[in-house]
């Protein structure tokens, strides 16, 4: 199975690019590294600029609900920012289809979560609308 996403290089992603080019990378582009490694470094910097508003986040244990809070910082991964791409180009228009070629899903189970999180934003969005009229 080829696991290959082709994404079109903006020129945000050339000037990134360009950046680094004088660099050897072992033939590649920019450097690798895992994406733990990564994840901690997100933490790392985000901690430093003090995104530090509490969270809430549900866990279940032994079928029993806890809610457990955490700075922001704590919570940050590199998903994070696969989720804001996602939602904010549903919300912005883009067709599922185009997302899904850009991201890799295979298939539309996979990007429900997506879509849900874009329909209660809309409709969050609806209320507050109205309540500006009341």
């Amino acid at each position: 199975m080829d696991d290959t996403v082709n994404i079109p290089v903006n020129e945000m992603v050339q000037a990134i690019l360009d950046k680094y080019a004088a660099f050897d990378f072992d033939g590649l582009a920019l450097p690798v590294i895992t994406n733990q490694k990564m994840n901690q470094y997100l933490k790392d910097i985000c901690e430093l600029c003090e995104f530090t508003t509490p969270l809430t986040i549900v866990q279940y244990v032994d079928g029993k609900r806890k809610d457990v809070c955490f700075p922001k910082w704590k919570l940050m991964a590199t998903h994070a920012a696969r989720r804001t791409f996602i939602c904010t180009s549903l919300a912005a228009g883009i067709a599922l289809q185009v997302i899904k070629k850009y991201t890799g899903h295979s298939d539309y189970k996979a990007m429900r979560p997506y879509i849900e999180v874009v329909e209660r934003t809309k409709d969050d969005a609806m209320k507050t609308f109205i309540n500006y009229f009341k």
